[in-house]
């Protein structure tokens, strides 16, 4: 099953015009980046010239390698699982299927195993494509800190598209069209985008309001607030790990006082130290990812199907 789908995936037009929308997209901010590299490089960060560019962007085109991946990647994962079971079903082919000496587990098992595998094709190609440019460009290449961070992030990012892939697929189950499936998840995708954060920030106000006369225990409780409620989006999550996987000055993703930071040593974090930091992040993505396909799991094994 898992063959069947990569091969289907692979050899199907419409992820193939995807992809080709995502490569093309890649390489432009790529090439903004080698042509701004000297500026971005001039900073206190210049020891990591090589993880800049993956996030330099231009002023012509204000959106650097991880902007396209964290925008465009959910479309790729929707895309590869809303008809999944959906279209089957339309085409009549799901009970076809199910009659053969095929297990009904193994046939959403296959599904979602093969989207991942597929996905971590193209995010590590274009990672890879990305990386061999860059060297081209620079003549240097990476050093292990940095190879390991691009590895972390290219990972990353598979578990990110993963989780939309999973909640593709369990709107395929869910709903019996698949233009159904396809606006559920297109809607679910533009509410986390472009309006989580306006409805947090209101969410946030009206529970702790902050005016002129706030006191800073206000303020850092609205502050946090506000952060911990939009770390229920994907997004955000996914956004922050990247920017502490990709820029090692980054120390902290709370909230810090003037006082915590009187005498620290203004130095790069290690590899593992991002790790840390970032792990959260990465529990709370695999943990949805998980849970969205456990629901997809369950709801299509207790579904009645018939020819």
């Amino acid at each position: 099953m898992v063959k069947k789908e990569v091969a289907d995936h692979l050899s199907g037009k419409r992820f193939l015009i995807l992809t080709f929308l995502v490569v093309a997209a890649c390489l432009a901010s790529l090439y903004i980046a080698a042509t701004n590299i000297r500026a971005a490089a001039t900073g206190e960060d210049s020891g990591f010239v090589f993880l800049k560019l993956f996030t330099t962007a231009g002023s012509n085109l204000p959106f650097s390698f991880t902007s396209f991946i964290s925008f465009l990647g959910p479309l790729i994962g929707l895309i590869m699982g809303f008809d999944a079971i959906s279209g089957e079903r339309d085409r009549g082919t799901l009970s076809h299927v199910l009659s053969q000496p095929i297990y009904r587990d193994a046939l959403i098992n296959g599904k979602f195993i093969a989207g991942v595998v597929v996905l971590a094709m193209v995010i590590f190609g274009l990672g890879f494509l990305t990386g061999g440019l860059g060297l081209i460009v620079f003549g240097v290449p990476p050093t292990l800190g940095e190879l390991l961070r691009i590895l972390a992030y290219l990972a990353l990012s598979v578990i990110y598209i993963s989780f939309w892939l999973a909640l593709s697929l369990l709107f395929s189950v869910l709903f019996r069209q698949t233009t159904t499936s396809a606006l559920a998840g297109v809607a679910l995708w533009l509410f986390f985008s472009l309006f989580a954060v306006f409805l947090v920030g209101a969410i946030t106000d009206a529970l702790i309001p902050v005016t002129d006369s706030s006191n800073i225990n206000q303020i850092m409780a609205n502050a946090r607030l506000y952060q911990g409620l939009s770390r229920l989006s994907p997004i955000a999550l996914y956004d922050e790990a990247t920017i502490t996987l990709l820029n090692p000055s980054v120390r902290s993703l709370g909230l810090v006082m003037l006082d915590q930071l009187y005498g620290a040593i203004r130095a790069p974090l290690s590899f593992g130290q991002s790790l840390l930091l970032i792990w959260p992040h990465l529990a709370g993505l695999i943990a949805a990812t998980l849970i969205c396909f456990a629901a997809a799991y369950i709801i299509f094994m207790r579904q009645e199907i018939r020819a």
